[in-house]
């Protein structure tokens, strides 16, 4: 068994089997793995924000979705990935906080996904799975050996997508 690695908010990391990564706090954030199962590497980025060019103190690119995503991508090519043999799965991305506006900007989870979905569109990367949205937080374990992401969240039973 290897060791598990963690990711903290705006940040990422790469890992290979039988390594883990993990990602906790996952409230409007969007944790976002991108793995080669050929090669089992994934890399794990826990996206904060959807769009660089709204902030000016945008300098860590991990930090948000536009920047962070095509950031993982080279460093998972530095490690060997194949473009064509990428896949996705993604989580987080809720409505922690209930307003009384119809005000879309309130809702940031809703944006990072839909920036999320945006970016990996892009790059030609298939989305295999998803567990966003709602009103609760998560805490996601990403195991690059079967691809599979385990999902746990506060009095909620733990899932496998």
């Amino acid at each position: 068994m290897g060791d598990t690695i963690k990711v903290g908010i705006a940040d990422y990391a790469i890992c290979k089997s039988p390594d883990m990564v993990t990602t906790i706090g996952l409230g409007s954030c969007v944790g976002v793995v991108i793995y080669d199962q050929m090669t089992k590497t994934c890399g794990l980025i826990h996206v904060m924000l959807p769009d660089s060019t709204r902030i000016r103190a945008n300098s860590n690119k991990a930090k948000f979705a536009d920047t962070g995503i095509p950031l993982l991508l080279e460093e998972l090519k530095k490690k060997g990935c194949s473009g064509r043999g990428l896949r996705a799965k993604i989580a987080g991305g809720a409505k922690m906080f209930e307003f009384t506006t119809n005000n879309n900007a309130t809702n940031v989870g809703e944006q990072n996904v839909e920036m999320v979905l945006t970016q990996l569109k892009k790059f030609g990367i298939p989305v295999m799975a998803k567990d966003v949205g709602l009103n609760f937080g998560r805490t996601v374990l990403f195991d690059p050996s079967d691809a599979s992401m385990k999902i746990t969240a506060a009095g909620k039973p733990p899932k496998v997508i």
